[in-house]
């Protein structure tokens, strides 16, 4: 039995790829919260749309792996970056859900603290989608994970403040709770993000 090694390892790039354009795709639609008349219900619809894309993405990486005789590189870190890809969507859907259902944006405005993180975010989402195909090459990776690992620690500070504001008095208990909710939901994907990166890392170390 013969075996092309060639187009089953650009398979395991081009799924990558995929996945981190989707989470572009997902930074960009929670932009949109911070516009003025927002269509909140529209963007948690596409929101869900572009995660369930991702799932698919997701499952046909999984069979490839499963149907490969060789990969790239190990089978359990291709589990994990496509995992870790697939849970950075996860998150970024439940924040736009979180806040259609909740009916945050009826507020006069989201905290500044909270678009400053889906900044962040699309941020990550962006240095994440440059650096999939990289991988074929295993080249110009190390800034990628320096850049994100940076932009979660910005994450976490500005985290912490918009606590400090939700906390202030500002707002009344049960829209605390609401918003509190929506804030985990992207430290978590911000968490996410790093978490890709790492995993970027030890493969490249192993890589190299």
């Amino acid at each position: 039995m013969k075996f092309s090694l060639r187009p089953q390892e650009g398979a395991f790039y081009e799924m990558f790829s995929r996945a981190a354009q989707n989470l572009v795709r997902g930074t960009e639609l929670l932009s949109e919260l911070a516009l003025p008349g927002a269509d909140v219900q529209s963007v948690s619809e596409r929101l869900a749309e572009v995660e369930h894309d991702s799932d698919k993405i997701t499952h046909e990486l999984y069979n490839k792996i499963n149907s490969t005789f060789i990969t790239p590189f190990d089978r359990e870190d291709i589990y994990r970056l496509g995992s870790g890809l697939d849970d950075v969507m996860d998150h970024l859907e439940a924040v736009g859900n979180l806040v259609y259902l909740y009916g945050l944006t009826k507020l006069p405005a989201l905290p500044r603290e909270m678009i400053e993180m889906i900044d962040v975010l699309d941020q990550q989402a962006k240095v994440t989608a440059l650096a999939m195909p990289r991988l074929k090459q295993m080249k110009g990776l190390k800034d990628y994970w320096v850049e994100c690992n940076r932009l979660e620690n910005d994450g976490d500070r500005t985290y912490r403040m918009l606590l400090v504001r939700l906390f202030s008095g500002e707002y009344d208990a049960l829209t605390v709770l609401k918003m509190k909710e929506v804030a985990d939901e992207l430290e978590a994907a911000c968490d996410a993000f790093e978490h890709v990166a790492n995993t970027v890392e030890t493969i490249a170390v192993k890589e190299s």
